[in-house]
């Protein structure tokens, strides 16, 4: 697949773009997209009340269903008969959840931020954005929380805030005091929000500016690093843009992959970035990485389906050797289980032809397990340690 000639794939993807608005776009009203809207539900689930008589086993998965309003828990292994544990109402469309030692699940949804205990499954606090979001809708383009990361100690919480139609803030929340501190402001979309191993830095990934905002977290001051491999040809328009990232371990670099070719490997001191070859040749999302340096990467499926290749799981030593597990089906991000033999992806994906579940990987056999959950499930916690919290 070649991408050099932006100007000629795009007319010739004009068709493609008409009807998949997903990455292409930004909505400047603020509206839902008309193919990206969560399904209506002629009966849609009782969330779980919380409370003290609900037992989370070890291991269980916590999704951000953002066709709904609520997290929904999950039990892989599907012990007592059933993987569905059930749900707590935390919002209007939760995206990002990041996952704090004492059990606390931090959730960006349109309205606000909530805190769940995943011990008893109660929301516990809504904590208010002070960026102006607009009215609160659904859907894709909808204003409110995107990524969200907390910091090493715990004791601040970061979540990139959309501003349909221009640029998105950085809230910093005290999660003692549960109110935000701060606002800083980065590019637009911040799909995904990092944290630098020491807490000094934070990263947001700007969807629609082609960029990362690298934020100090002891002035507040934020610099911006431009990651365009392809480009920024196109514009609102392009498919080619940022989406997550992983910090590197070993290192700190901000590891961004794009169309299963590209990785872009981002120094967030110097801001310079070094490019190298995937194998998946697929349009690329979510991204972690495991402790020991191994990315996983989430290809959705194909731009152009006469060229792409479909949906997959690229897992990707830290000596770059790629094994490309194919999966059935659109999916978003991924989550690794406590003990690293495992992988979460979630189904709910972004654009048109999300699902409502989870595909359970197991990167030993490479055998896949479609595991149906949820409302639109996006984003994965894993709780009982270990795991990566969000992604």
């Amino acid at each position: 697949m070649n991408r050099l000639s932006l100007a000629g794939r795009l007319a010739a993807l004009a068709a493609v773009t008409a009807t998949l608005a997903g990455c292409a776009a930004d909505g400047d009203d603020g509206a839902a997209s008309p193919v990206s809207a969560p399904p209506v539900s002629a009966s849609p689930r009782t969330p779980d009340s919380g409370g003290a008589s609900a037992r989370t086993p070890g291991g269980t998965l916590l999704v951000t269903d953002f066709g709904a309003d609520t997290v929904t828990f999950v039990d892989p292994a599907g012990r007592g008969g059933a993987a569905d544990l059930g749900s707590v109402r935390v919002g209007t469309a939760p995206y990002g959840i990041a996952l704090g030692e004492d059990g606390t699940a931090w959730v960006a949804t349109a309205e606000g931020v909530a805190a769940v205990d995943t011990r008893t499954r109660e929301r516990i606090a809504l904590i208010p954005y002070r960026t102006d979001t607009g009215p609160v809708t659904t859907g894709e383009y909808r204003g409110g929380g995107m990524g969200i990361a907390l910091s090493p100690d715990g004791r601040r919480l970061y979540v990139g805030v959309n501003v349909p139609g221009g640029n998105g803030t950085l809230e910093v929340v005290d999660t003692g005091r549960r109110q935000v501190t701060e606002v800083v402001p980065v590019g637009r979309r911040p799909f995904d929000v990092d944290v630098s191993r020491d807490g000094r830095q934070v990263y947001a990934t700007n969807h629609d500016s082609f960029d990362v905002s690298v934020v100090d977290t002891g002035d507040w001051t934020a610099r911006r690093i431009e990651v365009a491999p392809y480009g920024t040809e196109g514009g609102l328009g392009s498919w080619l843009k940022p989406h997550y990232t992983a910090v590197r371990p070993s290192d700190g670099a901000l590891l961004l992959p794009y169309e299963g070719e590209r990785l872009a490997v981002v120094d967030p001191g110097t801001g310079r970035v070094r490019i190298e070859e995937m194998s998946a040749n697929t349009h690329q999302h979510g991204v972690t990485a495991g402790a020991d340096g191994t990315l996983y990467v989430v290809g959705t499926g194909p731009i152009d389906p006469s060229e792409d290749d479909g949906p997959s799981l690229t897992v990707r030593t830290p000596e770059g050797e790629e094994r490309v597990i194919a999966l059935d089906g659109p999916h978003e991000t991924v989550a690794l289980s406590a003990d690293g033999a495992t992988a979460y992806v979630s189904g709910g994906f972004t654009r048109e032809g999300y699902w409502n579940g989870l595909s359970v990987v197991d990167l030993d056999t490479g055998r896949v397990t479609r595991l149906p959950v949820g409302e639109r499930p996006l984003a994965i916690a894993v709780l009982g340690g270990g795991g990566p919290g969000s992604t």
